[in-house]
């Protein structure tokens, strides 16, 4: 039976792109989703072997979504899709339950033979990853998150500029509870305005600048 994969990219052309390429070379595409919310929800329905997630997507990304995934069903092996190579975003996902990081500047070969390596029990990283997120990885998961999964995706949401209302609509929570999770936020990270909620989400890796 070829692997099943559940594959999310906000991005059409690369997402079509991928589940072709991932095809041509025997995997089932079981889903391509335009983002980690939906992702999350193709995972429970489906329940893939793998899941590759791209690392900036709106909403809820990469790393969010994998948190949410291994929470729920600790099944399927996770792999993140990231432009980026950025070692700040490492220790979240390692936590997060990640176990294949693979930029989107090498080929196809590589994320079939991460593929392999986490189906394998391996953590794997992209050859052409810098040595700060290779160390990065040899660390493992670091110091505990001071947010919550919860907590986190509000900063993300608020960095993408939406307000308490829409937070609360997004996150299926009451407009009270989105206010106490960003009030817990501040306090906890000592940040005093949504400026520096910002700067802390681009430091995190939360959001693209």
């Amino acid at each position: 039976m070829p692997l099943r994969v559940v594959l999310a990219d906000d991005h059409l052309i690369l997402r079509q792109g991928l589940k072709a390429l991932l095809e041509s070379h025997g995997l089932d595409v079981v889903a391509a989703e335009p983002d980690g919310r939906t992702a999350v929800e193709a995972v429970r329905r489906l329940a893939p072997d793998v899941v590759v997630l791209d690392m900036a997507m709106p909403g809820l990304n990469g790393v969010e979504a994998a948190h949410e995934i291994t929470r729920r069903e600790p099944r399927p092996h996770v792999l993140l899709l990231s432009g980026l190579d950025d070692p700040r975003v490492v220790p979240a996902a390692l936590r997060a339950g990640v176990r294949g990081f693979v930029l989107k500047a090498q080929g196809v070969d590589d994320l079939l033979r991460a593929i392999e390596a986490v189906v394998g029990g391996s953590l794997y990283v992209s050859p052409g990853a810098s040595q700060a997120v290779v160390d990065a990885c040899a660390a493992g998961a670091g110091a505990p998150d001071p947010l919550s999964p919860r907590e986190r995706q509000v900063v993300q949401l608020v960095a993408e500029g939406q307000s308490t209302k829409q937070i609360a609509q997004l996150l299926r929570i009451s407009v009270k509870t989105a206010e106490f999770h960003r009030g817990s936020v501040m306090r906890k990270l000592h940040i005093h305005d949504t400026a520096g909620l910002v700067r802390y989400a681009i430091r995190q890796g939360l959001i693209t600048p």
